[in-house]
Formats: structure tokens, C-alpha cells, sequence
């Protein structure tokens, strides 16, 4: 069996349909943690573009952008978890109509 190169076009479909669905599951969504989780997703899907267009185009850029991008989201899950872990903890909900409220 020869050994057939994946279409660019795959790629990029896979990574538009993760960021629609990351997209959709933060506007759609009324819990913070799956919120949290659509962020994330959509985080995925843009290194999976940036790899793929730096593979197609033979430059690491691609790759030292998604490294930064890996950096910002494993800050934002240490600060955003402690942040729904706090949240948790003084008003006993993660549903977000209940949280958006400033007063106690």
C-alpha cells in the first residue's frame, strides 16, 4: 500500500468543524466548566491550523505560534480552574445566569 499524503483540505476541515463546535458549546452552554471546555477546543483548533499550515509551507513558525498558544492555555487552566473552583465554593452553582450576578 503506497504511502498517499492526508489532503491539506482535511486539516483544515477538521479544524474549522473543532472551532465551530467550541464555538457553539461557549454561546449555547450555561456551565462554566463546559464553557471552560469550548474555550479550549477552540484553542485545539487553531494549533491544529497553525501546524498544518506550517507543515504545508515547510516553516516552524506554525509550530512556535501553537507552543504559545499551548503556554496561554495551560495558564488559563490554572487560573480559570481556580477561578470555577472559587466560584463553586462561594456560591454552590457553575451555571452562569447564577454566577453573572455582582452582588452576594
Amino acid at each position: 500500500m503506497p504511502n498517499v499524503p492526508v489532503p491539506l483540505n482535511y486539516y483544515l476541515t477538521l479544524s474549522a468543524i473543532l472551532f465551530m463546535i467550541g464555538a457553539a458549546g461557549f454561546i449555547i452552554r450555561r456551565n462554566i466548566i463546559t464553557v471552560f471546555m469550548s474555550i479550549e477546543l477552540m484553542l485545539n483548533a487553531v494549533n491544529l491550523t497553525f501546524v498544518t499550515f506550517s507543515y504545508q509551507f515547510r516553516q516552524v513558525d506554525g509550530h512556535i505560534y501553537s507552543f504559545f498558544v499551548m503556554v496561554v492555555a495551560a495558564a488559563e487552566a490554572a487560573v480559570g480552574l481556580a477561578i470555577i473552583l472559587t466560584v463553586f465554593k462561594n456560591r454552590s452553582t457553575l451555571t452562569i445566569d447564577d454566577v453573572s450576578s455582582m452582588k452576594n
